[in-house]
């Protein structure tokens, strides 16, 4: 990887003028012309797979493979456009279009109900005129369906279970469907055909609009984020119950976010039965990001050394890491590591090493030359009276500097950056870092004080920031061309 770099920003803020109120997937070419303008090679977004109905959080999604329906941009998908597009609303739904456009902020379940209303209408279409005759699209579907059923099949029998089941977790289904029974999912199958096949069909829309967004944002790359773990709600865990433990949560200790530590209400794995299988999901998670990312960043790469387990119904002090002796830590954690960096496109891979990070895991990241993180307000001479920050141009080669993260306060908001003047320096001084990537949050490109996700808080807020101009118009606009252009300069006087 040469010297590069770019700008990290959830795909949901990159709203457009013509999206129904959250950024999709048809906006993220739009936004990568700006970044190229504004001489940037990459662009590093949050997780994009399907979330509950009710949950707002991209780490909370409810499957490892398949795209959030909520992302399609309506009229990209043929069907719809056949029905007349959104000529085809009635006026109230083309009011709250209207007003979802408008919002200051993101409101998820007004979305998906309208989305999923059309979507249902256009699939019926789809059916009605292609299924029947045989068209080419319906082939081009099938060929889908056939390419991806070592996923597909099982997330579109899952989904469809848990629609029947008025979006219940798969613990609340009756036996023997909650057991994810073989003789049960066989029988059950015909009756949910259709439902499948819908599911199916909003995968193959999804597929082609993130293939032609990739195709349409080159030169600039996308990155993704995995999670290192998966809601327990999941065809993930359903179909592997016996590679996961439900006596216990997994989540963080006590640190600098939380003095209570972080449960993230998630089910651990268990490493000694996946390793039976020689980890065959865990290689599926990693077929499946190379399949749809340029790159990706591991998130909380220590949890896949070791993961902080706190049993159910007990005290926080009954809380314990597993595994829980060194050798074997980094046995499964470099496993692990070289797994999901495997497959045919050979991703570029980085990691999420901040807060707690034990000495041997950084060894490890050593052997494995994979690049860690390098937020510049906490790579400080600890030691030193005064806490002075480093020379960014010191900082390793193999590493990622960027000025912060979703899950903390953009710089605008510190002592650091609360002047254009102390911004444009801090800026300045991080594409000139020894890291082989920058990465610049986009609210620190403007000045912007508006937080993503404020960690260990539930509240309407988090998730749901958006730009505050449509994508298409950034080529238009003074703030945003003016401020291409100066990014642009100082990327190429740092040599990026």
């Amino acid at each position: 990887m040469r010297r590069q770099s770019g700008i990290s920003v959830p795909l949901f803020s990159l709203t457009s003028s013509q999206g129904w109120g959250i950024g999709e997937l048809g906006d993220l070419a739009m936004f990568a012309r700006w970044l190229s303008e504004a001489g940037q090679s990459i662009i590093q977004i949050l997780p994009i797979q399907e979330m509950p109905p009710i949950e707002t959080s991209p780490y909370s999604a409810m499957t490892a493979m398949a795209i959030d329906p909520i992302y399609l941009t309506m009229s990209n998908v043929p069907d719809f456009a056949g029905l007349g597009g959104e000529l085809a609303l009635d006026g109230a739904e083309q009011a709250e279009v209207k007003r979802l456009r408008q919002t200051p902020r993101i409101e998820y379940a007004a979305i998906r109900r309208l989305k999923e209303k059309w979507l249902r209408r256009s699939f019926e279409r789809f059916l009605r005129l292609e299924v029947s005759r045989g068209s080419p699209r319906a082939a081009r579907f099938d060929a889908f369906v056939a390419a991806e059923s070592w996923w597909l099949d099982e997330y579109a029998l899952f989904r469809s279970l848990h629609a029947l089941h008025e979006e219940l977790p798969w613990t609340k289904w009756p036996e023997p469907l909650s057991r994810a029974d073989a003789k049960a999912l066989a029988k059950i199958r015909e009756p949910l055909r259709s439902e499948m096949v819908y599911r199916s069909y909003l995968q193959w829309i999804a597929a082609e609009q993130w293939a032609e967004a990739k195709r349409l944002s080159w030169p600039v790359r996308v990155f993704g984020d995995l999670p290192f773990m998966i809601s327990a709600d999941s065809p993930d865990v359903w179909a592997r119950q016996h590679e996961f433990r439900f006596d216990a949560t997994i989540g963080v200790p006590p640190d600098a976010f939380s003095e209570t530590g972080q449960d993230w209400g998630l089910p651990p794995w268990r490493s000694d039965v996946m390793a039976q299988n020689d980890f065959t999901w865990m290689r599926a998670r990693a077929r499946r990001y190379a399949d749809l990312y340029d790159g990706f960043r591991i998130d909380h790469l220590v949890g896949l050394y070791r993961t902080y387990v706190r049993p159910i119904d007990r005290p926080t002090a009954d809380a314990f890491f597993d595994p829980a002796d060194e050798p074997s830590q980094v046995a499964l954690g470099e496993m692990l590591v070289g797994i999901l960096r495997s497959g045919e496109s050979r991703p570029d891979v980085i990691a999420e090493d901040l807060g707690s990070i034990p000495p041997f895991v950084r060894e490890s990241m050593a052997r494995l030359d994979l690049p860690g993180l390098k937020v510049l307000r906490w790579e400080r001479h600890w030691d030193r009276e005064g806490q002075p920050l480093l020379d960014p141009a010191e900082f390793p080669e193999r590493s990622v500097a960027t000025t912060g993260t979703h899950d903390i306060e953009p710089l605008a908001s510190t002592p650091d950056g609360d002047t254009e003047e102390k911004r444009s320096a801090v800026l300045r001084s991080l594409l000139s870092a020894g890291s082989i990537l920058t990465l610049i949050p986009l609210q620190d490109v403007f000045g912007w004080t508006d937080r993503i996700n404020t960690p260990a808080v539930v509240d309407d807020i988090n998730w749901t920031w958006r730009l505050p101009w449509p994508v298409d118009a950034w080529l238009d606009r003074e703030e945003t061309v003016g401020r291409a252009d100066q990014l642009k300069a100082w990327t190429r006087g740092a040599d990026r």
